[in-house]
Parts: structure tokens; sequence; C-alpha cells
């Protein structure tokens, strides 16, 4: 059995998500996330009902400004690390200058496939699925220190 024999089996497109949402800060980590998962596809394999499940197991970010990122997980928000906002994750990237730009996800997967609840059979290779290309808007920002809340005092330090 070879991926070409289970080309009418299609995964799902995974799903290419970062926070903050859309944006991020020159110099600072943006965090990347993959919504992808297990997924067993049924159909007909060789004239035969079968299922075909696909595993990932490599994620690749290509950030629009020469920048890659690979790991071995989708990542997960930083909430779900415990991190605090714009921490360095394994799947983060700092842009280095302003602009708007495309980032494009593939999810490599593992392909096994099994006819009516036989064991699970793998198949030699990788099959890549690209997720939907995000755009991202990167700014620089400027940091102001003051002593109070500005809305609750105008008038105080550094309003």
């Amino acid at each position: 059995m070879t991926l070409r024999d289970i080309a009418s089996f299609r995964p799902a497109t995974p799903g290419n998500g970062m926070e903050p949402g859309g944006w991020a800060v020159v110099g600072l980590p943006a965090n990347f996330v993959a919504a992808a998962s297990v997924e067993v596809v049924s159909g007909t394999l060789l004239g035969q009902p079968a299922d075909v499940r696909f595993t990932p197991v490599g994620y690749r970010w290509v950030h629009g400004d020469g920048a890659e990122v690979e790991a071995s997980t989708p990542g997960a928000i930083w909430a779900a690390l415990g991190q605090r906002e714009f921490s360095e994750t394994a799947t983060s990237h700092a842009y280095e200058a302003s602009g708007v730009y495309t980032v494009e996800l593939a999810v490599v997967l593992r392909a096994e496939y099994r006819f009516a609840g036989s064991p699970w059979r793998s198949i030699a290779g990788t099959l890549t699925v690209a997720g939907e290309p995000q755009r991202v808007l990167v700014g620089e920002v400027d940091t102001v220190l003051t002593q109070d809340d500005c809305n609750a005092d105008p008038a105080g330090p550094g309003c």
C-alpha cells in the first residue's frame, strides 16, 4: 500500500491560529498554534470498506519574512502553557520589521490503513497538508510608564 493508493481519503485542512489574533509587535514573540489532530477517514480502498488514520507528526510555519519554524508539536496558547503574553514558545516567531506578512502552515501526517476493523498497517512516507494562509499585521509600539490609571487620573504623572 502506498500514499498514492489512499489519494481519495482526504484529511481535514489544519487550522492556523496565532496570538495575539492577527497582529504582532516588532521584536516580541507572536505565538503560532496549529489545530490538527488524529483523524480517521472512512471510504473504499481496493474495492473494500476501509479506514485511513492520519496522525500529525510535524508542523512548519513559513512566516513571510524569510523565517521558518519547525516543531514536533502543534503549539499551545500562552495560558495553557502557563506563560505570560509575548513569551517565547517552541512555535513562536518575532518579526524584525513592521509590515503585513502572510504565514503559511504545513502539517506533516503519517498514514495508516485497515480493512473492516483489522489492525492498523503503516503506509511508507508522509503526507503534507497546508492550512489556510494567515495575514499578520506587524507594528511598533511605544510604552509609557505612568504612576496610576490615566483614565481615573488624567492629570497624573505620565498621563
